[in-house]
């Protein structure tokens, strides 16, 4: 037991609509089913019923948590040949439908319902459904991300917005009525499946829709800092998360986070777990030989300079969520458009936006993470739980951040486990980031001028340190280029603190007392 349910999320009006579902006895799940089908609506401009969804869900009592991969797959008519044909070197960024991959987030609600709902789903959609039919004020972020869609069609309700007008999307409220009443079926052989076929003229079938997006498959973890760190694993990038820590941990890493050789050692742990991250993700790929290679590749770093890593060259639409209940199960939830409003192609018959995932295929020919029917991308989405060595549940932790997300998450778990700092310093502290490219799925791909980035109020000896390594660095606007990262922490007494990122502008910490 702990003493009170926590809900930490990016909006004041998801999280209250996560905290009343466990003060009415819902459970952690049943919470973060109906707070993030409210982010759907809220925040399509960061996830939508078009994107995908991640979660680990801790259970007091149980060794392993869950994982649940609600990833789309590519649709049955992908064709690389034709991409390639098109003198495609890499996949398309925006405005081409063969980068959206079939949605899996309403899967995702489905499968985690099943095995751990207690309230009917209906019950659970009916305040999304509500905030999309009677309206909802819109944030300055909602804002200000739809001046980037005036000219797309389809689109038309999320332009011209200012912050505090009202926003309906009764089409899309449709949508999620149709799943409420008939089950996933109602969404994916409903309205919206109908327009996806119709719009992918052969991309996708009847079939793809039919099929789920979501199964359940074993977490990876590592030890680190005298705790179990848990992460999704292929094809999400967890597995960069777990290997950068172990790696730190086998590094004089001073408590002091404002020292340089903090910054150093984290900076250069991210890099050797994910110089390689090009070759080695995808779906199904088996990383265990990379997490046992936390030793030598700690060998390689030294306290005095940068390494010399393998440069690979080739030709943020996401929100987090930590959710917490009175008995003590965690989950820890992330959903995504991919960047932004994805592909910026919406299904005309319900308006939904559609993910562009996809752009995380190759595009070389016999490559394992190559674009091809029924195929899941490499994923960025990286939810994160931390164990005691008794089993018991210390933190849950998450950011958006495209292929940063395992970077940050990485600087806050060392500074609440390793610092001893609080989950409110913790996720406020300044940050750096490996330069993430112009789209910010760029890190592994590109070689750039400048190697990190430092937030805004970062420490000056992070930035001296680093160039007297042989780092060229840069100082970088503060903000959501940084995440919006959430995290929940349980003392050994069983008191709960929650802790959202002041990045999101909104980002809102709801507490259910027991």
């Amino acid at each position: 037991m702990v003493d009170q349910g926590v809900v930490c999320s990016v909006d004041p009006l998801v999280s209250g609509i996560g905290r009343e579902v466990l003060a009415n006895g819902g459970n952690a799940v049943d919470a973060a089913i109906a707070a993030g089908a409210a982010l759907t609506i809220v925040a399509p401009h960061l996830c939508g019923l078009g994107g995908d969804l991640f979660a680990l869900v801790h259970v007091p009592g149980e060794e392993t948590p869950a994982y649940l991969n609600a990833s789309g797959r590519a649709g049955s008519g992908a064709d690389p040949e034709g991409l390639r044909a098109e003198d495609h070197r890499a996949m398309p960024f925006r405005n081409d439908l063969r980068s959206a991959t079939v949605p899996g987030c309403v899967d995702g609600w489905f499968a985690l319902h099943e095995r751990y709902g207690t309230k009917p789903m209906a019950e659970l959609l009916a305040p999304a459904i509500a905030l999309a039919s009677d309206g909802w004020p819109a944030t300055a972020m909602l804002a200000k991300a739809g001046k980037t869609l005036e000219d797309v069609e389809g689109a038309e309700d999320l332009v011209g917005l200012e912050a505090g007008a009202t926003v309906t999307r009764e089409r899309t409220a449709a949508a999620l009525r149709a799943a409420a009443e008939d089950g996933r079926d109602g969404f994916y052989l409903g309205e919206f499946g109908k327009g996806l076929v119709e719009m992918g003229k052969g991309l996708f079938s009847e079939a793809d829709l039919a099929a789920s997006q979501a199964g359940w498959e074993e977490p990876l973890s590592v030890e680190a800092f005298g705790h179990r760190v848990w992460a999704a694993a292929p094809n999400s990038q967890g597995y960069l998360l777990l290997l950068a820590l172990a790696i730190a941990d086998r590094l004089e890493l001073p408590v002091d986070a404002s020292d340089p050789l903090w910054a150093h050692y984290l900076v250069e742990a991210a890099r050797q777990a994910g110089y390689d991250r090009p070759e080695r993700l995808f779906e199904g790929a088996d990383v265990s030989d990379l997490l046992a290679s936390a030793d030598e590749r700690a060998e390689r770093i030294s306290p005095d300079r940068k390494a010399e890593v393998p440069v690979h060259q080739a030709a943020g639409g996401t929100t987090y969520m930590a959710v917490l209940d009175g008995n003590g199960m965690g989950v820890s939830y992330i959903q995504s458009n991919a960047a932004g409003f994805g592909t910026w192609l919406f299904e005309p018959r319900t308006g939904i936006g559609l993910q562009n995932r996809g752009t995380g295929f190759n595009l070389e020919a016999g490559h394992p993470a190559e674009f091809g029917p029924g195929r899941r991308p490499p994923h960025t989405l990286v939810p994160a739980l931390v164990t005691r060595p008794d089993g018991s549940l210390r933190l849950v932790a998450g950011s958006m951040g495209g292929d940063s997300q395992p970077q940050i998450v990485s600087q806050i778990i060392a500074r609440v486990l390793h610092g001893g700092e609080s989950v409110a310093a913790a996720v406020g502290a300044p940050r750096w980031r490996l330069h993430p490219g112009e789209t910010g799925f760029g890190t592994w791909t590109g070689v750039y001028e400048t190697d990190v980035e430092l937030e805004a109020g970062s420490p000056e000896a992070w930035g001296e340190g680093l160039s007297a390594r042989g780092f060229a660095v840069k100082g970088a606007e503060a903000g959501s280029g940084f995440g919006h990262a959430h995290l929940i922490e349980v003392d050994e007494d069983g008191h709960a603190e929650g802790a959202a990122d002041p990045r999101a502008e909104t980002g809102t910490v709801a507490l259910a007392p027991n």
